[in-house]
C-alpha cells in the first residue's frame, strides 16, 4: 500500500487558496471573470456611497494594461489593526474574509458581505497599488506577484507619500491581472461602460466618471431619476403600453423600497430584482412580493371600475404581468442570499416589504394616473381572452404531446433514475448517429433535431407548441411547459446542447437556449442546462524518456491552450496539430473521449449572471427589431476572431 500520511496533506495559505482556484471566488478566468475583478473593487465604492460617505467613483483603464478606481469615500483605515498588528489597509487587501460589512456599525447596508472582495483581487493580481486618504496624508501600499506586499512598514505604518486637504478622502486601487491565471488581461471599454451605467441606474445621483487612456474616450454617468430612467432604458426599442414608466418608492422597517415597471406588447414577463445593487438573478423573497402585490392592486382595481363583474374570476398574475418590464431593487440590512454567488434572495421581511410598498404607493400613483391604469387593465383583459380563447387549443396540444413519437428520434437509455441520466440535443441525424454509437447507453439518451426549431422571441406558448422539434423536446423531457410545468418530472439531471462549431451550430444552440430562457426558464435557474464543448485541436507529440520514445496525444480546447501547451511542452516533439471545425471529424472514439465520457468531457454549465443583460442581448439578436440587432452585431464585430 503506498504510503499516506500528514506530509502529503497541502495545505493553502492565505491568499494561494485563491489562486489554486480562481473559478471558486470569480467564476471563470475567461472574459467575465477578468471583469468580475473591476466590480469588486467598485462595490466597495458603493458600499462607501450606500452608507451616504462616497458621491463620486473614478475607473480609469491605463495605458500599461493596468486599471485604476478611485472613490471618495472615507479611505480604508489605516490604524493598526488589533489582532493581526499590521496597518489595516494591509489586512484588508491581503486576509480573506476581512472586512467591516459583517457587522452593521460600519455600513447599514451593503454588497459584499463575504468579505473576499478586495483580497481576491489582489491574489490575481501581479502587481496591486493601494493609495489612500485620511487626516491630511496619503498612504501607499504595494504587492506583487498574487497579494504579497513590497512596502516597508515605518514604525509600523505605512509610510505616507503624501499631503492632502482634511476634507479629502478616498481609497485608489490600480491592479494589473496575472496573465499566468486568465485567458486574456485586456480589459474591455464597452463592458465596463455598460456596468457603470446600470450602477449609476441603481444609484442615484453617484458620478460614475470612466476614462480610456488608449483611446481618450471619457464619460460620465449620473442618474438623477434611478431605475426610472433604467426601465426607459430597456424599453427603448419596445413599443410601450403607456409613456412614462410607473415609479414607487418606500421603507419598510428598515428596509428600502423602489420599484418601477412599464407594459409593453412583448407577450413576455421581464423581471428583474437588486439586492444591495447585486442583481439577484433567481428572484426570491423580493420578486415574489412584488407579484403578489401587483396582482392584489390590479385585482382590485378591476372590481372597483366594474373591469371584472362579480361572477368573474380574478385576472392571473401572468396576465397582469404579460408584456411587464420591471425592476425591483431593495436596500435590505442583513440580506440572506442562496450561496456565495448571491442569485437568490431568501429574506421573508423582504417580500413583506416589496409587497408593502407596492400595494400602498400603487394605490397613491394609479388614483393620480387613470388613464394609464386603464391602459394595463385593458392589456390585463386582452391576456385574459387570449389566454381563455387558447386554453382549450393548448391543453389539446399539450395532451397531444404524450403520443408525440419520439421513438424514431429519441435515442433513450436504459436507466430509469432521472439523477444519473442525461439527454444530448444534437444537430441533424448523422451527428446523431456518431453519438448514439459512442454514448453510454445505460445513462446518455440522445435526441436529433431535423432542422431548426422556431424562433419563439414574442411567440405565444401555443404557436410554439406547433413546432415539431420543440413538440419532440418537451415529450422527452417529460417536465411539461407553461402553467404544467413541474420540474420534479425532469426525466434527465443533464440536458446538454452539443452542436459543430460553426454558424449553423452556434445559430441552433441559440434558438434553443432563447427557448429554454423564455418558457422553461427553471430549468436553468436549476443547473440543468449545459453546453458540450467539443476540443479544437488534437495535438500528436513525441516524448523522451529513459532513452525512449513515446508517442502520445492531447485534446486542447481553444487557443489560449495551444499556446499554453507549446509554452510549457517545449521538449516535446508535436507531430502533428488536428483543428476540428465539426462533430462529423470525429469518430465514435474521439466523441466518447472528447465530448461524452463524464470523466474527461468539458460542459459549460449555462447560468444567467446579469438578467438585466440577459433579456436586453435576447430582445436585440432574436426579435424582429433590425436595427438595434445591427448596431449590436456592428459594435462587437471588432471582437470577433476571424477562421479563415
Amino acid at each position: 500500500m503506498e504510503q499516506y500520511s500528514g506530509s502529503q496533506i497541502v495545505v493553502l495559505e492565505g491568499l494561494e487558496a485563491v489562486r489554486k482556484r480562481p473559478g471558486m471566488y470569480i467564476g471563470s478566468t475567461g472574459s467575465r471573470g477578468l471583469h468580475h475583478l473591476i466590480w469588486e473593487i467598485i462595490d466597495n465604492g458603493i458600499d462607501e456611497h450606500m452608507a451616504g460617505y462616497c458621491t463620486q467613483i473614478n475607473v480609469t483603464l491605463r495605458k500599461d494594461g493596468g486599471i485604476e478606481i478611485e472613490d471618495n469615500g472615507r479611505g480604508v483605515p489605516t490604524d493598526i489593526h488589533p489582532t493581526k498588528k499590521i496597518p489595516t489597509v494591509r489586512v484588508v487587501y491581503t486576509i480573506l474574509h476581512a472586512g467591516g460589512k459583517f457587522g452593521h456599525s460600519v455600513y447599514k447596508v451593503s454588497g459584499g458581505l463575504h468579505g473576499v472582495g478586495a483580497s481576491v483581487v489582489n491574489a490575481l493580481s501581479k502587481r496591486m497599488i493601494v493609495e489612500v486618504k485620511r487626516d491630511g496624508n496619503i498612504y501607499r501600499d504595494e504587492y506583487v506577484n498574487g497579494g504579497h506586499p513590497v512596502t516597508e512598514l515605518v514604525n509600523g505604518l505605512l509610510p505616507i507619500v503624501g499631503k492632502c486637504p482634511k476634507t479629502e478622502t478616498g481609497t485608489k486601487v490600480i491592479f494589473y491581472p496575472d496573465d499566468t491565471i486568465f485567458e486574456t488581461v485586456e480589459f474591455k471599454a464597452d463592458i465596463i461602460q455598460k456596468k457603470l451605467k446600470e450602477l449609476a441606474y441603481l444609484n442615484k445621483n453617484l458620478v460614475l466618471n470612466f476614462h480610456d487612456e488608449n483611446t481618450g474616450i471619457s464619460q460620465t454617468y449620473k442618474e438623477e431619476h434611478g431605475i426610472k430612467n433604467f426601465i426607459s432604458y430597456l424599453t427603448r426599442d419596445m413599443n410601450l403600453i403607456h409613456e412614462e414608466p410607473i415609479y414607487l418608492e418606500g421603507k419598510s422597517g428598515d428596509i428600502e423600497v423602489e420599484i418601477a415597471f412599464q407594459y409593453t406588447d412583448n407577450f413576455t414577463e421581464q423581471i428583474n430584482s437588486y439586492c444591495n445593487c447585486i442583481n439577484v438573478v433567481d428572484g426570491g423573497t423580493l420578486v415574489t412580493g412584488f407579484k403578489s402585490g401587483l396582482t392584489r392592486v390590479i385585482n382590485q382595481y378591476a372590481r372597483e371600475l366594474g373591469v371584472l363583474k362579480d361572477k368573474n374570476e380574478n385576472f392571473d398574475g401572468k396576465d397582469i404581468r404579460n408584456g411587464i418590464v420591471a425592476i425591483i431593487s431593495i436596500k435590505h440590512p442583513d440580506p440572506q442570499f442562496e450561496g456565495q454567488t448571491k442569485t437568490k434572495l431568501g429574506n421573508t421581511d423582504a417580500k413583506t416589504a416589496v409587497e408593502e410598498v407596492l400595494t400602498q404607493e400603487a394605490q397613491r400613483w394609479f388614483d393620480k394616473n387613470v388613464e394609464v391604469l386603464k391602459a394595463i387593465l385593458d392589456n390585463t383583459m386582452k391576456s385574459y381572452n387570449a389566454r381563455k380563447a387558447s386554453d382549450k387549443a393548448r391543453t389539446a396540444i399539450l395532451k397531444q404531446l404524450n403520443d408525440v413519437d419520439t421513438r424514431s428520434k429519441l435515442a433513450s437509455c436504459s436507466s430509469k433514475k432521472p439523477e444519473e441520466c442525461e439527454i444530448y440535443i444534437v444537430e441533424g441525424d448523422s451527428a446523431g448517429g456518431t453519438v448514439k454509437t459512442a454514448r453510454n447507453r445505460r445513462t446518455q439518451a440522445v435526441l436529433p433535431l431535423r432542422g431548426k426549431i422556431l424562433n419563439v422571441e414574442k411567440a405565444t406558448l401555443d404557436k410554439i407548441l406547433l413546432n415539431n422539434e420543440i413538440k419532440s423536446m418537451i415529450a422527452a423531457f417529460g417536465c411539461g411547459i407553461g402553467e404544467e410545468f413541474d420540474i420534479s418530472k425532469l426525466n434527465y439531471d443533464k440536458i446538454i446542447i452539443l452542436t459543430d462549431a460553426d454558424v449553423d451550430g452556434a445559430h441552433i444552440s441559440t434558438l434553443l437556449l432563447t427557448f429554454f430562457y423564455r418558457f422553461m426558464p427553471e430549468l436553468i435557474h436549476a443547473g440543468k442546462i449545459y453546453k458540450g464543448l467539443p476540443p479544437l485541436y488534437r495535438v500528436e507529440y513525441e516524448t523522451t524518456g529513459k532513452g525512449r520514445k513515446k508517442k502520445e496525444y492531447r485534446y486542447l480546447y481553444n487557443d489560449f491552450e495551444l499556446e499554453a501547451f507549446r509554452k510549457n511542452n517545449k521538449d516535446c516533439k508535436i507531430l502533428n496539430i488536428q483543428r476540428y471545425k465539426g462533430l462529423g471529424e470525429m469518430d465514435a472514439q474521439q466523441l466518447w473521449e472528447t465530448t461524452l465520457n463524464p470523466e474527461t468531457r468539458v460542459l459549460a454549465k449555462i447560468t444567467i449572471s446579469d438578467t438585466v443583460e440577459a433579456d436586453e442581448i435576447t430582445n436585440i439578436l432574436m426579435s424582429s427589431n433590425v436595427p438595434p440587432r445591427r448596431s449590436f452585431i456592428m459594435e462587437e464585430a471588432k471582437y470577433a476572431k476571424l477562421d479563415i
